[in-house]
């Protein structure tokens, strides 16, 4: 039976955008060679650590929402535990009453965003077909994250985080 899961990780602050991309891509194929559906992928950078874990004081926070089997969860469990670039983890089931509220909040937002996107008036024919064929596809990049890791998911699925911290200086106790 397949169940709504979070999964939390921090990875190394040393690790470069290629490393973090790989790893990325190894929880999604996990996820795929077990018919699990990932949901939403929600990067939130580099940040503050609540306390040194392995004389780091900052780790890169990455969310994942996901539609997992109990069987893949311990699949994907010891995946993260054997990468050195993962310093914790946590695979948490979420509640369904949640994940239910959620999914009706995004349907009657698609709902409305279909009923405006009707009501608009429509561009003539002409400059519309001069502005596509001039037109660069932009991916699934959002506006202002075309410097993020690309994660395969449309913009709608990839939420909007504050900017990370960058390099502070620590003071030392």
């Amino acid at each position: 039976m397949r169940r709504d899961y979070e999964l939390g990780f921090i990875l190394n602050p040393e690790v470069n955008e290629e490393q973090t991309r790989a790893i990325l891509e190894r929880v999604e194929q996990v996820v795929a060679n077990h018919d699990g559906q990932i949901v939403r992928i929600n990067q939130w950078g580099r940040r503050r650590l609540g306390y040194p874990i392995e004389h780091h004081r900052d780790g890169f926070y990455v969310f994942i929402d996901m539609i997992l089997t109990p069987e893949t969860v311990i699949e994907l469990d010891r995946t993260l535990k054997v990468s050195e670039e993962v310093l914790r983890h946590l695979i948490k089931r979420r509640d369904p009453k949640t994940v239910q509220k959620e999914r009706e909040a995004r349907a009657a937002a698609a709902a409305s965003a279909a009923a405006t996107a009707t009501t608009a008036p429509a561009a003539p024919e002409a400059e519309a077909g001069a502005e596509d064929e001039m037109a660069v596809p932009t991916g699934d990049v959002p506006a202002g994250q075309e410097g993020e890791i690309p994660t395969g998911l449309s913009a709608e699925e990839i939420e909007d985080v504050p900017p990370a911290i960058e390099d502070e200086e620590s003071v030392e106790a």
